[in-house]
């Protein structure tokens, strides 16, 4: 259980309140007990949101995009219509239009096409873990967490996998974007503004939009199934082709989200094995815990702290009044420590059943694309590196991303013997 924080001291728009792993979930913690739907201010430019941290609550707001639109940006940042038009990607839409764009690679992704991604999943583990493990002391973040789940993205895309490391390059430049040792321009900052019109803020949208562009005017009018192929040789469902710009908002997306996620939750996960033991050898004892303890790996992990709607309408959440234009912020790592939903949320238990957890939403149309496969390649590496290990011990600090988005780990050094 973390330790009790005063309301006061409770800042979630301050990056450096999430660097040591602890206070985030403390000022979490307290606003589930004292102010569950809590105005926290922001320095300017931005104005302010509402924080709503319990699980109903989350849940309630997500499924009713109405009243709480994407349509006004998903992160915390504060945009004018010329922004939002030109940065706009699936995350920020909703409705036909979101559902039209997301059919264009909802096949591939479904849990079905995914399996089919079983042995492959295991081939490129094995490798991944050859590697690693063979040096007895490394990095599990570079060695492990990030080589995997990109080399699953390279393939989808059709890239060389000589283009994995420039792939994990730009994505903690992008997410980092509050991070000194990732930004190329911290957010906010004077500079930052040269940049406006580019997601996060980060110039490497504009070397990911080059990239994303050569591929498609290679694949453009080809048969490939690549998820490049698809986005420029389908028409959405509602009639509207993808603008250029659209596609390099996709594009970017898949760069982003196919890595950076899946990427945390495993590092997250391996630490949590790492500092419970006892939990460890339970599934070293019987690996076919495993499928169902990835659930537990997600709650535990969280590794989006929120994301961002808009109040289209006045309305009443939690008993305050929010206001049509307001920001309203869920934060999906609260909704996984709820006490009314889980039970002794703060315990990491590998049996847990009954995970409700919001990791990627819950039952709104914003539910994670790409769910599936990251539940199947999380599932897939811990199958395959579990029974290898005799031990697996920390050999030095684990620092934090600077980020109140994403629940990120940069390092994580291990040492370990092998069976």
């Amino acid at each position: 259980m973390t330790s009790p924080l005063p309301l006061s001291a409770v800042d979630l728009a301050d990056p450096d309140k999430f660097l040591d792993g602890e206070t985030p979930w403390r000022m979490l913690d307290t606003l589930r007990r004292e102010d569950p739907v809590h105005w926290q201010p922001e320095p300017a430019p931005n104005s302010g949101f509402w924080a709503v941290t319990k699980h109903a609550d989350i849940v309630a707001v997500d499924r009713d995009p109405e009243t709480y639109t994407s349509t006004r940006f998903t992160n915390l940042e504060e945009v004018d219509d010329d922004q939002i038009a030109i940065r706009r990607s699936l995350l920020e839409t909703d409705g036909l239009r979101h559902q039209a764009m997301r059919r264009i690679l909802q096949k591939p992704f479904t849990s079905k096409s995914v399996a089919a991604y079983g042995d492959f999943l295991r081939v490129l583990t094995r490798r991944t873990l050859d590697a690693a493990l063979a040096k007895g002391s490394f990095d599990f973040v570079n060695e492990i967490s990030a080589d995997f789940p990109i080399n699953v993205l390279a393939r989808m895309l059709d890239v060389p996998e000589d283009d994995t490391q420039q792939l994990i390059d730009w994505g903690n430049r992008i997410i980092g974007n509050t991070d000194p040792d990732y930004a190329d321009v911290l957010l906010h900052s004077e500079e930052s503004d040269s940049f406006r019109n580019l997601p996060f803020r980060s110039p490497a949208a504009v070397e990911v939009f080059a990239y994303g562009r050569k591929l498609a005017a290679e694949r453009k009018g080809g048969d490939g199934t690549d998820l490049v192929s698809l986005l420029v040789n389908q028409t959405p469902k509602d009639g509207v082709p993808l603008t250029p710009t659209d596609f390099d908002n996709y594009f970017l997306l898949l760069v982003v989200a196919g890595n950076e996620t899946t990427r945390h939750a495993i590092s997250h996960s391996m630490l949590a094995l790492i500092q419970h033991p006892a939990e460890l050898a339970k599934l070293q004892a019987d690996p076919a815990l495993i499928p169902a303890a990835v659930e537990e790996f997600l709650r535990w992990a969280s590794p989006v702290y929120h994301f961002r709607r808009t109040a289209t309408r006045d309305t009443e959440l939690g008993g305050k009044h929010i206001k049509e234009g307001d920001k309203v912020v869920l934060w999906f790592a609260s909704g996984n420590r709820d006490d009314e939903v889980f039970t002794d949320p703060y315990s990491f238990d590998v049996t847990r059943s009954r995970i409700d957890h919001v990791t990627f939403g819950k039952g709104g149309p914003h539910f994670c694309l790409g769910n599936a496969l990251a539940r199947l390649e999380i599932q897939i590496l811990f199958e395959e590196l579990l029974p290898r290990l005799s031990s697996i011990r920390l050999t030095g600090e684990v620092p934090r991303v600077r980020s109140n988005f994403v629940n990120g780990i940069k390092r994580l050094p291990v040492e370990v013997t092998l069976r």
